[in-house]
């Protein structure tokens, strides 16, 4: 699983993306970057939602074009589970973008 070795202040900074509208994330990160002025935010996905994770990224990013925001980092990892008595693996992505 990927870790997060951030303090618990920091930790209030991560977007976990599911399946809401691709707007409501990027709401989300623009107001951290905005009003909350956090200096990173972290987009966080898994399996499907990984290319919904990219798009978020792209498109704060050329949304908060004056603030400079750039990806500093992509970590990808996979976590194995079992399931009715079957190994499955789920691929996991965090993007960390920063200003």
């Amino acid at each position: 699983m990927i870790e997060n070795n951030k303090s618990s202040e920091e930790k209030g900074n991560v977007i976990f993306v599911g399946g809401k509208p691709l707007v409501n994330y990027v709401r989300g990160v623009v107001i951290q970057f905005t009003k909350n002025n956090s200096s990173e935010v972290v987009i966080k996905s898994r399996g499907k939602f990984i290319s919904k994770a990219v798009d978020i990224a792209e498109i704060a990013k050329r949304s908060l074009d004056d603030l400079k925001v750039f990806v500093k980092e992509i970590k990808i990892s996979s976590e194995q589970f079992e399931s009715s008595g079957k190994q499955t693996n789920v691929s996991l992505m965090e993007i960390v973008l920063s200003k």
